[in-house]
């Protein structure tokens, strides 16, 4: 590719190639992926660059949104600008006793987890080389009750468990022309910033879809656990659940299937994702979604149970899509702690432009085998307005109390909801009356000696003997039964 098609190369064909070579495992195609991304990145900062050397002072840099260094973030891209203006910039970046600076990864990372819409929903973490990851697969545990000082009857396990991760290399391109290191390392940070961040995203978005786990990512399409089969290194995709509607005992249904862990455990699912083809969002899962409002407005995106649906290229077979809980995957990538921005021989474009290379890690896969479901939306209905006639059951004819109290009165006998007589006797100047109707839509009126009182108040006795009445009006309106209390007040 001659550098005079530089401007003409776009992120997204760039993307595309990225995910084309890590789908195929196909390093040369990954180079010439992160080949284009970095040129079609250099000419966007061509283009801005041109418009804002004259106004390079921080305030105004500050102004516009461009990240204020730390000191050592400058002396190290001062040093790594030094080197680059060299007659012999692979000599010169070698000679640099200075590791990338933490808070550029941290801050490329910060960025990945919060503004890409798949990487900030999972488990994502920064890490550097290889690394073992603690794992809990416990889901609910349940304690035992006893005395306070008996001995301990029930462990709660934490079951974890160890993964090494050995992350796979992914190295970004960055294409730097020599006007460029002119304009100082507030400049030379956003850039590399921007080349981090594309080579990560694009990267690892197939990887965590529907990578293969060889040499890249376990995605969320794949088995994994014990009992499944690994073929050269590929782990066996799952197998499909068909799904024509999205109403909600359909997504109930499989939401109960995610909330069984692999040990048969139930757990809660949250953070809800679902993954879909670009065109088949709009094709299918769209309209399937859309509903319109009283007031003619439309209302994108609703789901019986709260999720975010994500369309993504990584999923390239249309008709599939993949359900899960975002946190049950768990992605890590990072840069080796003796990162550097090295210089590369391989490409070559005169002396106006040269060739750097960042080499960054990455690895993921799901925590169990359950906490994702690959779905066929291929049939999928769009959702309408279903209006059903149902007939109104029967009233009840309900006229008992299911519990009836005076306060701390006794009743005698105790009370029985087939029992409608009762007497009971009290020091007390009142008592509070609580009657319980069996059925629900059953009313109840109280009377204190004839006068009417609200159940649940307290009834003012007088010396002697109460009489007290509970009547009982069935939900249906007419059936009624009545139960008294004779209270003799001492």
């Amino acid at each position: 590719m001659k550098s005079n098609d530089i401007k003409t190369i776009t992120r997204e064909c760039a993307r595309q190639t990225i995910r084309d070579a890590v789908k195929d495992n196909d390093p040369e195609k990954l180079t010439q992926g992160l080949e284009e991304m970095a040129q079609a990145i250099a000419g966007d900062y061509e283009q801005r660059l041109a418009d804002a050397q004259t106004q390079l002072d921080a305030q105004i840099l500050s102004a516009r949104g461009v990240r204020q260094l730390t000191s050592d973030e400058r002396n190290y891209y001062q040093a790594v600008l030094a080197a680059m203006r060299s007659d012999d910039p692979k000599q010169a970046l070698n000679n640099i006793d200075k590791s990338f600076p933490t808070t550029t990864i941290n801050d490329v990372f910060e960025d990945l987890r919060q503004n890409h819409p798949l990487l900030s929903k999972i488990n994502f973490m920064q890490v550097t080389g290889n690394t073992r990851i603690l794992v809990d697969g416990s889901e609910f545990q349940r304690a035992q009750w006893g005395e306070l000082c008996d001995d301990i009857v029930k462990e709660l396990a934490a079951n974890l468990s160890v993964i090494e991760s050995g992350l796979y290399k992914l190295s970004a391109l960055m294409f730097v022309c020599k006007p460029g290191l002119e304009l100082g390392p507030e400049w030379l940070d956003t850039y590399v910033r921007d080349v981090l961040y594309e080579a990560l995203a694009s990267g690892l978005e197939y990887g965590i879809v529907d990578g293969t786990g060889k040499t890249m990512p376990i995605g969320m399409t794949r088995q994994v656990g014990t009992g499944v089969t690994v073929t050269d290194g590929v782990y066996p995709r799952k197998s499909v659940v068909k799904v024509s509607d999205l109403r909600p005992a359909t997504i109930g249904m499989l939401l109960s299937m995610l909330a069984r862990g692999a040990s048969g455990k139930m757990r809660l699912v949250r953070d809800v994702v679902l993954l879909v083809n670009p065109q088949d969002y709009y094709e299918k899962v769209m309209p399937a979604t859309t509903l319109q409002a009283p007031d003619g407005t439309y209302r994108n995106d609703v789901m019986p149970y709260p999720m975010t649906i994500i369309p993504t290229e990584a999923l390239e077979t249309r008709g599939e899509a993949v359900l899960g809980s975002a946190p049950r995957y768990f992605a890590v990538a990072g840069i080796a702690k003796d990162g550097r921005i090295e210089y590369s021989d391989e490409y070559k474009f005169g002396e106006d432009k040269r060739t750097y290379i960042i080499k960054t890690y990455a690895n993921g896969m799901p925590k169990d085998n359950n906490s994702f479901l690959l779905l066929d939306i291929s049939e999928l209905t769009p959702a309408v307005w279903k209006v059903e006639q149902v007939s109104p059951s029967t009233p009840s004819s309900d006229v008992t109390l299911s519990a009836l109290s005076l306060g701390s009165a006794i009743l005698s006998p105790a009370f029985d909801s087939q029992t409608d007589a009762y007497t009971a006797t009290t020091s007390n100047a009142s008592n509070t009356i609580n009657a319980t109707p069996a059925d629900a839509g059953a009313t109840i009126e109280v009377t204190l000696n004839g006068e009417s009182a609200a159940n649940g108040s307290a009834l003012t006795w007088k010396a002697g003997s109460n009489a007290v009445e509970i009547k009982v009006t069935a939900q249906d309106g007419t059936s009624t039964g009545t139960y008294k209390v004779t209270v003799t007040k001492s």
